[in-house]
C-alpha cells in the first residue's frame, strides 16, 4: 500500500513547512550494497535505482571542509537561489508549485521557497519527488500535485547540472506525460549551477561549490537517493526512498538552510538585478558541456560517456558513491576542489590536472573489469 509522506508523518528531518516528500517509505529495507558489488552490478545491467549505495560518513577533518566551505560560499549560494527564485516568481507569480527533484534538487528547492517567502511575503507550495535516469519521473507525485493544486503551474528544480542527463530525461518524461495525459508540463529545470548549458534557467553558470554537494543525506533532509524496483514499488506506489533517522546526530539539513537563508536581506537587490538581466538575454541550453565529455572519453579512452561525471557536484558523487577511476582537475589549487583532493587522497584516486575544460573538475568511473 502506498504510504504518503505528509507533513505528520515526520518523513525526513526539514522542518515541516519547507517541503512535503512524495515518496513511499522503504526505511524498513536493507537496500543498501557495498560500492563494489553495487558498481559491479550496475555495469552488469542492473539499474541504479533498484538498490542504495552505502552512506558516505564523513570523518571530522571533513566536516570541517564542509563547514569552511559552506561559510565561503553562504552568500554565492544565497545569491544564485535569489537570482533563480526571483525568475520563477516574474514567470510563474503566486501560481506556481515549487518541485524539487530529491535528493540533490531538496535544498535548492526549500532555499527558493524560502526566499520568495522573505522577498514577497508568498509562501509558495513545495514537494520533493523522483525522476530517475531511463526511468522517467514520479508520475504519480505529478499527479498527486495537480491534483492538490490544479490551477497552479509546476515548477521542477534541481541543484546543478553536469551533462544534463536530468535536464534530458525531464523533457522526455514531460513529453510523455503530455502525451499519456493530455497534460503540459513546463520542462525548464531551475538550477543553481548550469556549467553544461543544459537549462536557460539557473542562478550561474560557473561551475562552483555548492556546498550541499559535499555530503549525502545529512544534509538532504536524511533521506536516501530515490529507489524504483518491481519488488518495492507497486503501480500506484510513488516512488520510494528511506529516512535515515539513524542519522540525525550528524544531519545538518536545517542549518544548512538557515545559514544560507540568513543572507538573503542582503543579496535581494542584486538578486533581482542579475535575474532581470537574465531574463532579458535568456541563454537558451546548447549543452557545450556533452562535447567535452565525448573529447573527454576519446582521449581517456572511456567505453562510455555514462562513466564520465562533470562538475563538482557530480565529481563529489563519483567519489562517495562509485568506484573512481581517475578524477580530472582544471585547477588542483581552487577552493571549489578541496573536499575532492581529501577524498580522492581518501579513496587512493589519480587527481589528473586537465585545464583544458570549462568544467572545474570531472570524475571518471573505474571499469569493473578493471577493478582488482
Amino acid at each position: 500500500m502506498n504510504k504518503v509522506i505528509d507533513k505528520k508523518s515526520q518523513f525526513g528531518s526539514y522542518h515541516e513547512n519547507d517541503v512535503i516528500f512524495l515518496l513511499k517509505d522503504l526505511s524498513s529495507y536493507e537496500l543498501e550494497g557495498t560500492t563494489e558489488n553495487r558498481e559491479k552490478n550496475i555495469q552488469s545491467g542492473q539499474h541504479y535505482s533498484e538498490t542504495l549505495p552505502i552512506e558516505y560518513q564523513p570523518p571530522e577533518h571533513y566536516m570541517q571542509v564542509f563547514r569552511k566551505t559552506l561559510e565561503e560560499y553562504k552568500r554565492m549560494v544565497a545569491l544564485c537561489s535569489g537570482i533563480v527564485a526571483e525568475q520563477i516568481f516574474h514567470q510563474k507569480g503566486k501560481n506556481t508549485v515549487l518541485v524539487s527533484l530529491a535528493r540533490a534538487g531538496t535544498p535548492i528547492g526549500v532555499l527558493i521557497k524560502r526566499y520568495i517567502l522573505s522577498k514577497y511575503q508568498v509562501d509558495l507550495p513545495h514537494y520533493s519527488i523522483s525522476i530517475i535516469r531511463d526511468k522517467g519521473i514520479d508520475e504519480n507525485a505529478i499527479h498527486h500535485i495537480l491534483n492538490n493544486h490544479p490551477e497552479k503551474q509546476i515548477q521542477f528544480i534541481d541543484g546543478w547540472t553536469g551533462k544534463g542527463a536530468i535536464s534530458i530525461e525531464l523533457t522526455k518524461a514531460c513529453k510523455v506525460y503530455k502525451e499519456k495525459y493530455g497534460i503540459v508540463l513546463d520542462d525548464t529545470l531551475a538550477v543553481l549551477a548550469d556549467p553544461g548549458q543544459c537549462t536557460s534557467l539557473y542562478g550561474t553558470r560557473e561551475d562552483f561549490l555548492i556546498p550541499s554537494a559535499c555530503l549525502n543525506s545529512t544534509v538532504s533532509g536524511l533521506v536516501s537517493r530515490t529507489v524504483l524496483n518491481d519488488q518495492l514499488i507497486g503501480p500506484k506506489d510513488f516512488h520510494g526512498a528511506k529516512y535515515y533517522e539513524n542519522l540525525i546526530d550528524t544531519d545538518v539539513s536545517n542549518e544548512y538552510i538557515d545559514i544560507v537563508s540568513k543572507e538573503f536581506p542582503a543579496i535581494q537587490k542584486e538578486a533581482f538585478e542579475e535575474s532581470e538581466r537574465l531574463l532579458k538575454n535568456q541563454n537558451e541550453a546548447a549543452f557545450k558541456g556533452m562535447d567535452e565529455v565525448v573529447r573527454m572519453a576519446k582521449e581517456f579512452d572511456v567505453d562510455s560517456t555514462h562513466f564520465i561525471k562533470p562538475g563538482v557536484g557530480e565529481t563529489t558523487r563519483v567519489l562517495l558513491r562509485r568506484v573512481p577511476w581517475k578524477i580530472l582537475m582544471k585547477d588542483p589549487d581552487s577552493p571549489y576542489v578541496r573536499h575532492i583532493s581529501l577524498l580522492a587522497k581518501e579513496r587512493n584516486v589519480e587527481v589528473v590536472h586537465y585545464p583544458n575544460m570549462s568544467y572545474t573538475c570531472c570524475g571518471l568511473i573505474k571499469k569493473v573489469s578493471d577493478s582488482q
